[in-house]
């Protein structure tokens, strides 16, 4: 038959059991014997069924076809040469394994696939020792069923079991997966690396003051007010700047005494009980005159929050007459919730973005942890101090707060999804190469920025599977099952004269 005779194929399928028939009819096209017998064998394996091959059917394309599992003809087509070790190496062409032996003819109507598989030893133990062959322990079921079989067999639905080689069992904790199917499944790993695990706590908060740099300016003695100098809420004063004029019967009566008496120390004591300023007092004792009103200076740099004084009025002692705060340090005051409070501590950096400021970030640091959590809310009150040189931060603004938690030093730590959280353990896979992968317990710490930290079971530089590690894991707990199995347990020994239970 000429190799290039045009054929169309249809195949019609018998119902119950009968046979597959196949027609061909010459058509306008060319079809090589090989992609003939592809065409037939779409769909089905070689050997599994009775073909009865029609009448029609030149002799050398029926050559090609296997019949009850008889094997590859041996004039079939060769579609091209694997390892003789099974290994996962192929070529086109005719080639040689580093110690000599031929790469091995896979043949058109061969069961093809691209899993490395365990050479077949040549006979017996030596064959074994020769091409380095593994023992063969067991064959699983290819459903992941917990049965297995010391021998070849199939499954209900015609699946071969899978074989359990020596090699595959040689660490218990060592799971072995053929490179085909760790491609397909998407295994993917990454190195275990020493990095700052940080995890942000972001929280609202709002500016205020600073407590300890707000200042009342007041009397302690009734007085009048005589004269206020043009200042008033907002403005910026300076330390020893003129703020008001007083006058108070009682200031001068201390004034009069001191002026009379010198060397009498309780007149000036009782001046500065009053609250009088030192600069005044001593201006009287040079003078030797009692001033009709005193000035009140500003006792400190910073702003006019409030602005009680009129002229005229009369303030009574202890009355607020003005109220000045120091704006270059402002406090932020951040309600952080119950469960972020173990991971913020004293000192930590914080960063602050004020609503009102689009694009600036402030940098402080936690100065106090509220010893108190708000019943309602469940939240504490965290203090951040931050410098204000330019006075953009106003009392009572709104804020957005970052507090920088976490490890201030490099641990070692593995992606999120490195780790297979059962609830009761945490467990990584490492990689070993070569399709080889070890299920280890490790001890969680920090997490943060898509990290965690791991405080024991692995070190840096190791290979850790952070894809398709679940499916991997079910294929470790699948190997211990079988594995126990198939290790059948010695009954005890049974103790003299004890009689054997029915």
């Amino acid at each position: 038959m000429d190799q290039r005779t045009p054929f169309q194929i249809s195949e019609t399928q018998g119902r119950g059991d009968g046979p597959v028939r196949v027609a061909a009819r010459v058509t306008g096209f060319t079809l090589a014997p090989a992609a003939l017998v592809g065409a037939m064998l779409v769909g089905l394996k070689a050997g599994e069924v009775n073909w009865p091959l029609p009448a029609w059917l030149p002799a050398p394309v029926a050559g090609l076809l296997v019949r009850d599992g008889a094997g590859p003809a041996p004039d079939a087509p060769i579609l091209y040469y694997r390892d003789p070790d099974g290994k996962a190496a192929y070529t086109l062409a005719p080639a040689k394994a580093p110690d000599g032996r031929d790469y091995r003819p896979v043949r058109f109507n061969e069961d093809v696939g691209f899993e490395p598989k365990p050479a077949e030893p040549a006979g017996g133990d030596a064959g074994m020792a020769q091409t380095g062959a593994k023992k063969l322990l067991y064959y699983r079921n290819p459903m992941g069923l917990p049965d297995t079989s010391a021998t070849p067999k199939k499954d209900s639905m015609g699946m071969d079991y899978i074989p359990v080689y020596a090699g595959e069992a040689e660490d218990g904790n060592t799971v072995r997966i053929s490179p085909g199917k760790v491609q397909r499944t998407g295994v993917r790993s990454e190195p275990v690396e020493r990095r700052v695990i940080s995890r942000p706590v972001r929280v609202p908060g709002t500016v205020t003051l600073d407590e300890r740099r707000v200042t009342i300016v007041a009397t302690r003695s009734d007085a009048y007010v005589d004269h206020v100098e043009n200042v008033t809420t907002g403005d910026q004063v300076r330390k020893g700047q003129p703020l008001v004029d007083v006058y108070s019967p009682e200031i001068n009566a201390a004034a009069a005494q001191l002026i009379a008496n010198p060397g009498f120390d309780g007149s000036r004591r009782r001046l500065q009980n009053l609250n009088v300023p030192a600069e005044v007092i001593a201006e009287m004792e040079r003078t030797r005159k009692v001033p009709m009103a005193i000035t009140w200076s500003s006792p400190r740099d910073g702003v006019i929050l409030q602005r009680t004084a009129i002229e005229g009025m009369k303030a009574a002692a202890g009355e607020t007459l003005f109220r000045i705060g120091d704006i270059s340090v402002m406090w932020v005051l951040a309600d952080v919730p119950e469960y972020d409070l173990g991971s913020v501590k004293v000192g930590q950096p914080v960063a602050v973005h004020v609503r009102s400021l689009p694009g600036r970030t402030f940098a402080g640091k936690v100065a106090l942890i509220y010893p108190q959590v708000n019943t309602q809310t469940r939240t504490t009150r965290v203090r951040i101090e931050l410098p204000n040189p330019d006075g953009v931060l106003l009392a009572d603004m709104y804020a957005d707060v970052e507090i920088g938690t976490g490890a201030t030093k490099p641990v070692v730590a593995v992606p999120n999804d490195a780790i297979i959280d059962t609830g009761a353990r945490q467990v990584v896979l490492i990689d070993k190469g070569e399709g080889r992968f070890e299920p280890r317990e490790v001890k969680v710490g920090a997490r943060g920025e898509g990290y965690t930290e791991i405080r024991d079971g692995v070190k840096a530089g190791e290979q850790v599977v952070t894809a398709a590690n679940f499916l991997i894991d079910a294929e470790s707990n699948l190997k211990a099952a079988l594995q126990s199995m198939a290790t059948p347990t010695p009954p005890a020994p049974q103790a003299q004269g004890e009689e054997k239970p029915r």
